[in-house]
């Protein structure tokens, strides 16, 4: 029987209340995903998931990127409101994401003993983009986690990351959930704007 890792446990609970505030639009989701980085950093580098280790210093970098875009980067330097994102930058994120998948794929074949180059060069990539477009507060941030999840769950499962692969589970439920909510909120909120206008 695989023994529980104590930093699983606290990757495993600070990533699901990071994902569940992160739902909410709540702010604090960013320094308690900041803990959840360095958690993970650990856990990912014991069980060979090399590429998903490093993710952890970018996220951890994007994660003070995206605290503060929240709080300071929308208009007049207020809090910044969810958008969809535009035709461009789905381009964009298509294209960074394939490219990044296909270097952590060629320097884990190349660099490493990972088991798993495919697995963990495509789920890092997606998520690194997926990361970034939640601190862009861009709705579809939450379809990009979701197809991310889902890889992960078998990935984490075959690494034996038992605890790890029910998060991701849970997780899948949660970016539902985030993406249903944020929709209804940016659907809701022009209203408001127009019936304050008048």
């Amino acid at each position: 029987m695989h023994g529980m890792d104590p930093m699983e446990l606290l990757g495993f609970l600070t990533g699901g209340v990071c994902v569940w505030l992160a739902a909410r639009e709540n702010i604090w989701n960013w320094p308690i995903g900041i803990a959840n980085n360095v958690f993970y950093l650990i856990v990912f580098w014991r069980a060979g998931l090399y590429a998903d280790s490093g993710l952890q210093i970018f996220y951890f970098a994007i994660g003070v990127y995206g605290w503060w875009l929240w709080a300071r980067g929308g208009p007049g330097h207020r809090e910044l409101p969810a958008t969809n994102i535009g035709t461009s930058q789905s381009i964009w994120m298509l294209t960074i994401t394939a490219v990044s998948a296909a270097l952590l794929y060629i320097g884990l074949r190349r660099f490493t003993n990972s088991t798993v180059p495919m697995g963990d060069a495509i789920t890092t990539a997606m998520s690194l983009v997926a990361q970034y477009m939640l601190g862009r507060k861009w709705l579809e941030n939450w379809l990009v986690w979701i197809a991310a999840d889902v890889i992960y769950v078998g990935l984490y499962g075959y690494k034996h990351l038992y605890l790890t692969a029910l998060l991701y589970a849970i997780f899948i439920a949660m970016c539902i959930a985030g993406y249903r909510g944020w929709r209804k909120a940016m659907s809701i909120t022009p209203l408001v704007e127009a019936v304050a206008a008048e």
